[in-house]
């Protein structure tokens, strides 16, 4: 293994856990939310889908706030 070879396995590995952090926040929030007005489709739909972050911001978008 090459010194350049550690370096691209090191930006990698830390694009994977902001990559994470990412989901896990927005996955978060809107399970969260979900939990709060009792919508069991979309709080299963947020725990089994892994999306990038994606199906959580849309569901946060179209469902109003309380």
């Amino acid at each position: 293994m090459t010194d350049s070879s550690l370096f691209e396995h090191t930006w990698f590995i830390i694009f994977i856990l902001l990559a994470a952090a990412w989901e896990l926040t927005w996955k978060g929030i809107a399970m969260w939310r979900a939990a709060q007005v009792r919508q069991k489709g979309w709080f299963v739909a947020l725990l089994i889908l892994n999306t990038a972050g994606i199906l959580p911001i849309i569901y946060l978008l179209i469902t109003p706030k309380k």
